[in-house]
């Protein structure tokens, strides 16, 4: 059996949970993965057979998305000829997480997609959204940024039916979590020299800041700058004492489960993040809307509650896999 296995490139979140869905995939077949998007900071890791700029959003340095960036990097006609061009006829089925390139080809090419994403979710409105803030355009774009026939949804509980808890990757499960002397830090929509300006009021504190916009580690008072490593992004988060991070799911869903206190700060005008971040709060998590004059007092704030407890996300990737292929397979 051929599958394509087509992931969303925007963000790290998405190619960390292929590592782990991959190898599942491939005791089913051949498998081929495609990436587009432009916005992965930790490497595949893997073989990508096919590469696309695809259509993303570029995280800003103040908090949000870069909106002047994000539509430079547009390439419609691109876009449109590789929906085009992409050889889906070479595939028995097509599971897709949450990118848009593949969804929109298999619609032109009258082929069905199967979604495994934490963005499906969204398609029902049991889901937490927050009372602060509604947004009709991100809502439309959950349901037709990467439209599917079927899919298997990701988030912290099991609001739905078809909404299954995280996969948490073995790296993470086979760590031996220790609570630490230090915070890490992983806020990739702010400039380092932002985060240092605050962070450094905590002078007590060791903070180990992973910066999506350094390219050499430095040390800066109480703050440890490194550029983004899968390898010690893990030895850190697993002797640390909490995670700082922003509305994402993946991070989030790893400190939980190894029992770390998490600290959220959503991007200013990423709306799932918002929803994200009010959803984490039922696990214990804290929140920030911004960073401002208010944020030392709410970090300290947090920094004083007591360990988060260990949250139960089973490893169920195998089982969720094999219901995935057996139904793509009966279309």
């Amino acid at each position: 059996m051929n599958i394509l296995f087509a992931v969303q490139g925007t963000g790290n979140g998405h190619v960390s949970r292929a590592r782990e869905i991959l190898p599942y995939l491939q005791q089913h077949g051949t498998v081929s993965l495609l990436i587009s998007g432009t916005q992965v900071d930790v490497g595949a890791a893997m073989p990508v057979k096919h590469r696309h700029h695809g259509m993303g959003f570029v995280f800003g340095s103040q908090g949000g998305v870069d909106m002047a960036k994000t539509i430079r990097q547009l390439r419609p006609w691109t876009f449109i000829k590789d929906i085009r061009q992409l050889p889906l006829h070479q595939y028995d089925i097509i599971i897709n997480d949450f990118e848009p390139l593949t969804a929109y080809a298999a619609k032109a090419q009258g082929r069905k997609v199967y979604g495994l994403s934490h963005q499906s979710a969204f398609s029902s409105m049991l889901v937490p959204r927050p009372s602060y803030k509604r947004d009709f355009f991100a809502e439309w774009l959950f349901r037709h940024y990467a439209p599917c026939t079927q899919a298997t949804a990701f988030h912290f509980k099991r609001y739905d039916h078809f909404i299954e808890t995280p996969v948490i990757r073995a790296e993470i499960r086979n760590l031996t979590p220790v609570q630490g002397d230090h915070v890490t830090v992983y806020l990739p929509a702010y400039a380092d020299d932002l985060l240092i300006r605050h962070l450094t009021k905590l002078s007590d504190i060791r903070w180990e800041l992973f910066s999506k916009h350094s390219k050499a580690a430095y040390l800066y008072k109480n703050v440890q700058v490194k550029p983004i490593n899968n390898q010690d992004y893990l030895l850190s988060l697993e002797s640390c004492v909490g995670l700082l991070t922003g509305g994402g799911f993946e991070a989030p869903a790893e400190a939980l489960f190894l029992g770390k206190k998490v600290f959220m700060v959503p991007m200013s005008n990423q709306f799932e993040q918002h929803c994200n971040a009010i959803a984490a709060l039922d696990h214990g998590a804290a929140m920030a809307l911004q960073i401002d004059y208010q944020f030392i007092d709410q970090l300290n704030g947090w920094l004083k509650q007591v360990q988060n407890q260990k949250v139960d996300f089973p490893d169920h990737t195998e089982q969720l896999i094999q219901k995935a292929v057996v139904t793509a397979s009966k279309w």
